[in-house]
């Protein structure tokens, strides 16, 4: 992987931008590249950034060859290859294919039309670059955006839209929120590093999609007392040291230190719209050809799970990273 001074070198010009380094786009910045295109990625954060905020302890629901890209192989000792085995693996596939990555460089926004866009990028540090692109590949997943409860005491210091690792709440009264297998994986590992954890869904169980050997583990532990569970309730308040919850038998104030407001992410919208992308129905799909995965805006094509709008349990690294294929598939018919 090349590595590149962000304060130098601010007008590169490339047949292809992707816009998003994370499995999705390194699949297509690879599929593109062995095309016999140029081709530059740029991502706000570190490589794979979005799986890197996973849990630490996280396994994959996946076998190792799903997660494949690039026709490199993933040699995994593990049935369900971990976060840290997924990480080391896309680190050294961005190295074999050398790929130009410009990390912790955000897009600010993008200027022009087919075969001449200007993407307005500014670093950590607040300088800007600016990079010349033919074609545009936006793949920048959802995780970065959680959906918000907008609730009084959201914003409080407690409050945390990603789990990563139970130790810090040994011995403290935690609140997770949700219902599918985030939560479930969240009220678990904190129940056995010594948490007391309260569960809190609006719906009337944990959600049928939590895979079959999480489901009957949280389930039993909620059967057997060791996490208290509500359903059909809602967290309608919380404060430095309580939680507020809104009960079928009414309004129930807890003991709370941290909460773990596990109620999913949306792609940003607003990105996407500010380039001129529509959206249509109500789960926003955006306009997008089937085949070459090309937007209503010519010559910016749309990769991962952004291509299912909001419906954001459709597409995942196993079915988005062909989307490099279509995409290079339809450059070089053009």
């Amino acid at each position: 992987m090349l590595v590149r001074d962000a304060g130098k070198d601010t007008n590169t010009s490339v047949d292809v931008l992707v816009i998003g380094a994370g499995p999705t786009g390194l699949a297509c910045a690879i599929e593109v590249q062995k095309a016999g295109f140029s081709v530059l990625l740029v991502d706000k954060g570190c490589v794979c950034n979005s799986l890197f905020h996973y849990p630490s302890h996280m396994t994959f629901f996946t076998t190792p060859e799903l997660l494949e890209i690039g026709n490199i192989p993933f040699p995994s000792p593990n049935p369900k290859p971990s976060r840290n085995e997924a990480l080391q693996y896309y680190r050294l596939v961005a190295a074999h294919y050398k790929l130009d990555v410009r990390q912790y460089e955000r897009v600010e926004r993008v200027d022009g039309e087919d075969g001449g866009f200007t993407v307005y990028t500014e670093d950590r540090f607040g300088r800007p670059s600016q990079l010349k692109a033919r074609k545009l590949i936006v793949s920048t997943g959802y995780y970065d955006l959680p959906n918000l409860m907008c609730i009084p005491g959201e914003k409080l210091s407690k409050v945390f839209h990603y789990y990563n690792d139970p130790h810090p709440y040994f011995d403290t009264d935690v609140v997770v929120i949700g219902g599918k297998n985030s939560a479930a994986i969240a009220a678990l590992e904190l129940w056995r590093s010594g948490a007391r954890v309260t569960l809190v869904h609006r719906h009337e169980g944990m959600h049928r999609h939590v895979k079959y050997w999480i489901k009957p583990d949280i389930e039993n532990r909620i059967k057997n007392g060791e996490i208290k569970a509500y359903f059909n309730t809602d967290v309608v308040q919380i404060a430095q040291d309580t939680v507020v919850l809104r009960t079928p038998e009414g309004t129930e104030t807890i003991k709370n230190d941290f909460v773990f407001a596990m109620t999913g992410y949306h792609p940003d919208f607003s990105f996407l719209e500010s380039m001129g992308v529509r959206f249509e129905g109500p789960d926003r799909l955006p306009v997008c050809n089937a085949e070459t995965l090309e937007s209503n805006v010519p010559g910016i094509y749309l990769a991962g799970v952004i291509v299912a709008g909001s419906r954001t349990n459709e597409i995942f690294i196993e079915n988005g990273r062909f989307h490099g294929v279509q995409i290079a598939r339809a450059l070089l018919d053009k």
